[in-house]
C-alpha cells in the first residue's frame, strides 16, 4: 500500500459556497523538487535586485510631470516621439532619473 505521505494521486472536489475549487495532490518528491526551484528563483531575483538597487533611481510619470511641470499629456508625447525613453510594466510608466537629468540638460542648451 502507497502512504498518503509519499504519493498522493486524487483529485479532490470541494464545494464552497457555491464556487467549486480543485485540490490537486501530487508526489511528495515533485512537490521538493518545485518547491527547490522556487526557492531557488527567489533566490536569483533578490540578487539581481540586488545589484541594480542602488544603481538607478526610477520615477513614475508624475513624478516626471511634477520635476518638468508639465502636463500628463505632454510627457504622453515625449514618449511617443522618443523624447524621453521609458519602461513599462502593466499600465504604468517609469523613467530613469538620469534620463529625465540628461533631458533637462538638454532642453536648457537647446533653449539657450
Amino acid at each position: 500500500m502507497i502512504s498518503v505521505i509519499s504519493i498522493l494521486a486524487d483529485i479532490y472536489v470541494c464545494n464552497l459556497k457555491d464556487k467549486v475549487m480543485e485540490i490537486i495532490a501530487i508526489e511528495k518528491k515533485t512537490f521538493e523538487q518545485m518547491k527547490q526551484r522556487f526557492e531557488n528563483f527567489t533566490k536569483q531575483v533578490k540578487a539581481l535586485c540586488g545589484e541594480n538597487q542602488d544603481k538607478e533611481k526610477w520615477l513614475t510619470g508624475n513624478d516626471v510631470c511634477e520635476l518638468l511641470q508639465i502636463s500628463s499629456r505632454s510627457l504622453q508625447s515625449y514618449r511617443d516621439n522618443g523624447t524621453l525613453p521609458y519602461s513599462q510594466i502593466g499600465h504604468k510608466y517609469y523613467y530613469k532619473a538620469s534620463d529625465i537629468e540628461q533631458f533637462t540638460g538638454q532642453s536648457q542648451i537647446n533653449h539657450k
